[in-house]
């Protein structure tokens, strides 16, 4: 089994047709918090959180779902997209689910850290700042960059041969 740190995450996707070819629109969320304030180029990310020895992986990214975004996961078939290794070293697992889901009813959950550093004020924040439903040319733009292949796995899982996403 692997040591350190772990994340799971959910990536909403729904396919998208343009020129007669498959294609997928992936749902990201910005980062909240001050450090990410005015960041758009890779400051955003899956919708995931870290997760402890013993916990299950997937349970994670539902959980991780359902606090980042304040809305239960909508059904549909897993898709596992892998694992990948961050430049922080931690490893993040994502699954993929298609699904529909209007960001105007997203609620996101919040932290609370010292604002500034160094001031004893407790200030809370948004996990996430805002979403949208991107292409994956607009992710890999936006995308930290260690979650990048995620969208490039869907993406070619969706358009293999005409496929589904889980064959």
């Amino acid at each position: 089994m692997a040591t350190g740190r772990r994340s799971a995450g959910l990536l909403l996707f729904r396919v998208t047709e343009a020129g007669g070819e498959r294609d997928v629109e992936v749902l990201i969320g910005h980062m909240g918090g001050p450090f990410w304030t005015g960041r758009e180029a890779a400051a955003w990310s899956v919708p995931k959180g870290e997760y402890g020895p013993g916990e299950d992986a997937a349970a994670a990214a539902r959980r991780e779902f359902e606090e980042e975004l304040g809305v239960a996961v909508p059904p549909g078939k897993w898709v596992a997209l892998g694992e990948s290794r961050q430049r922080s070293g931690k490893t993040v697992a994502v699954w993929a689910v298609e699904a529909e889901l209007d960001v105007a009813s997203v609620v996101p959950g919040t932290f609370t850290m010292e604002w500034p550093r160094g001031s004893g004020v407790q200030r809370e924040f948004p996990e996430m700042d805002r979403f949208a439903w991107c292409t994956p040319e607009q992710a890999a733009e936006r995308l930290i960059v260690g979650q990048r292949v995620f969208v490039d796995r869907l993406r070619a899982r969706v358009r293999g041969a005409g496929r589904s996403p889980d064959a």
